[in-house]
């Protein structure tokens, strides 16, 4: 478990009543009562926790050289139902903040509700949702799984009524490891998050009754939104134990993950500063004393080459290294689940496709890029002259990034996902690679094994404890027996 015991306590010490300690003290066993506070805690603990290297492998910014990675070369299969274990402690927090009577951990607990059935649906399509979770409640062991479609229509109005749950709320919110306390911030987030889900669903317009563009218009026109990178959805971490960043110590990087030639070159061909923060410059290049702001000591390793080759590339010291300060830092830059820079390109690509009349494209686009070199500004220790305010504005004037140059809706949008794309090394988990099935950019280098995949398998537990319901929702999507990690799930359609 990530979360940190010392961060934890600390916190129960500070912020928790001696009163809920005592019922702790009494039964330590029970958890027929849990003050939400705690769940609260371990909840956030856990969901805005780096994801790690396997959405980079699938995504084309990093290599193995170990051996073939499934995820590097599109060959994988089945995905894991380990969010509903997650969701159980969700689900208790939202008991207990009923119970007394706080309506802010009910808020809360909608919106991690919508964030881990958010990723579970994009996964894999149709999943359990308005019969899950109900095991001890309603004995309710075997759910039927849901259409994706009513999934995102659930997800949507639980973060509606979380926002209205948060709207008067202005008190303490203990065991609040993200925003301190901050309501107006959960809210803010909230609100964001919902514009990402509605544009997840780009592709539906006109294909469904969701009504899309002007619910996404409605929510940023009079909600309020993430305003500056000091509202974002992130996790600072602590160098304690159990607090320290998510790949501090991570052995893995310094052996065999590499940084990938594709990422290399899009960051070298718009001359973006970001490679300096991502990547190490080679060992050749080191050694012969190219400076690290030098776009030309800085070579990756082939994503769909064989990882032998790769290795011996590495060898001869020809391939840079994913920068040491992801795995020497303890404390290197928070984990964002949703920030200002990403919410500015959704409201870009919204200006672009006429979903919103507010500002300019240019303006969201700009403001996004600026938010992202303002992050690494402040967060990225010993770099920040390369992404500095003058740097910003320099890289935006670059022909390839200026987004005003671009003349097609088509083109325009490209621009918009390649940015995103770019800011996303380690942040963000699978958004990246999601992305890039909704608008087709960046383009990916495709193995001989296949295109990207668009889903993974449901898991084998699924088939041994929940066959009937499994097999009819894979019936429903995809034709019989059709469980196949290409198989195109309704948001794609």
């Amino acid at each position: 478990m990530k979360q940190s015991l010392y961060i934890l306590l600390m916190m129960v010490f500070v912020i928790t009543s001696c009163n809920d300690l005592q019922k702790l003290d009494d039964n330590p066993n029970s958890v027929s009562e849990t003050p939400p506070q705690l769940l609260l805690t371990e909840i956030a603990s856990n969901a805005f926790q780096v994801e790690g290297l396997d959405p980079l492998l699938a995504s084309r910014m990093i290599v193995s050289t170990s051996g073939e990675s499934a995820l590097q070369y599109y060959k994988w299969n089945r995905g894991s139902f380990d969010a509903y274990n997650r969701l159980r402690n969700v689900t208790k927090m939202i008991e207990e903040a009923k119970r007394v009577n706080k309506p802010v951990y009910e808020a809360l607990g909608k919106f991690f509700r919508a964030y881990y059935f958010y990723n579970l649906t994009m996964t894999f399509g149709d999943i359990p949702y308005s019969e899950a979770l109900q095991g001890e409640m309603e004995s309710i062991y075997v759910p039927a799984y849901d259409t994706q479609k009513k999934v995102f229509e659930g997800i949507l109005t639980e973060l509606e009524e979380a926002d209205s749950l948060l709207q008067e709320y202005n008190d303490v919110i203990e065991g609040d490891i993200i925003y301190s306390s901050d309501a107006s911030k959960w809210r803010r987030l909230v609100n964001s998050y919902r514009l990402k889900v509605l544009m997840t669903l780009s592709n539906k317009v006109g294909k469904t009754d969701l009504d899309i563009p002007a619910r996404f218009a409605s929510i940023a026109q009079n909600e309020p939104l993430i305003e500056s990178i000091a509202d974002n959805g992130q996790m600072v971490f602590y160098d304690q134990l159990g607090s320290r960043y998510g790949e501090y110590n991570e052995s893995t990087y310094g052996s065999d993950i590499y940084v990938d030639s594709t990422f290399i070159k899009r960051l070298q061909d718009r001359q973006d500063p970001r490679l300096f923060i991502y990547a190490t410059q080679t060992k050749n290049a080191s050694e012969q004393g190219l400076a690290r702001n030098n776009f030309d000591a800085y070579e990756g390793g082939n994503p769909i080459g064989q990882y032998g080759k790769n290795s011996d590339k590495a060898a001869a010291g020809n391939i840079s290294l994913v920068d040491l300060r992801y795995t020497e830092d303890p404390t290197n830059e928070p984990h964002v689940l949703l920030g200002y820079s990403e919410l500015q390109f959704i409201l870009a690509e919204a200006r672009v496709r006429d979903w919103i009349t507010m500002s300019s494209a240019e303006s969201y686009y700009d403001e996004g890029v600026k938010a992202s070199f303002a992050f690494y500004n402040t967060y990225a220790e010993n770099y920040a002259s390369y992404v500095d305010e003058q740097a910003a504005e320099e890289y935006l004037q670059g022909e390839a990034v200026d987004l005003s140059t671009a003349v097609t809706t088509e083109e325009k949008i490209k621009r918009i996902a390649l940015q995103k794309y770019l800011r996303s090394f380690l942040q963000g988990g699978w958004t990246l690679y999601f992305e890039q099935l909704r608008t087709g950019y960046p383009e990916f280098l495709q193995p001989q094994t296949g295109s990207p995949p668009t889903r993974w398998i449901y898991p084998q537990s699924e088939y041994q404890n929940n066959k009937a319901n499994v097999s009819a929702a894979i019936d429903r999507q995809f034709g019989a027996g059709n469980d196949g990690i290409r198989e195109t799930s309704w948001w794609l359609n």
